[in-house]
């Protein structure tokens, strides 16, 4: 798993804890269901403006959004924890 499908399933999983569609999470986000379709589907990473809005409509902190994808410095590369089930 990368830091792009570890981002997508944290999303994924606030969104349907708040019983939000991908279409009214992107309306109440100024997105197009389109794109946050793409970040459920990994197929794309959230701008910092996006990742703030993401997590002001959902009731969550970007870092919530963001758990499990750190940084190691001395290997230079992002460290992804698994997903939970």
């Amino acid at each position: 798993m990368d830091r792009r499908e570890r981002f997508a399933a944290n999303l994924r999983k606030a969104r349907k804890a708040k019983g939000m569609s991908q279409e009214e999470l992107g309306f109440r986000c100024d997105l197009h269901r389109t794109e946050v379709s793409l970040l459920e589907r990994a197929g794309r990473e959230p701008r910092l403006g996006t990742l703030v809005k993401l997590a002001t409509v959902l009731e969550t902190s970007p870092d919530a959004l963001c758990t499990g994808i750190s940084w190691q410095s001395k290997a230079q590369r992002f460290k992804v924890d698994r997903a939970p089930r």
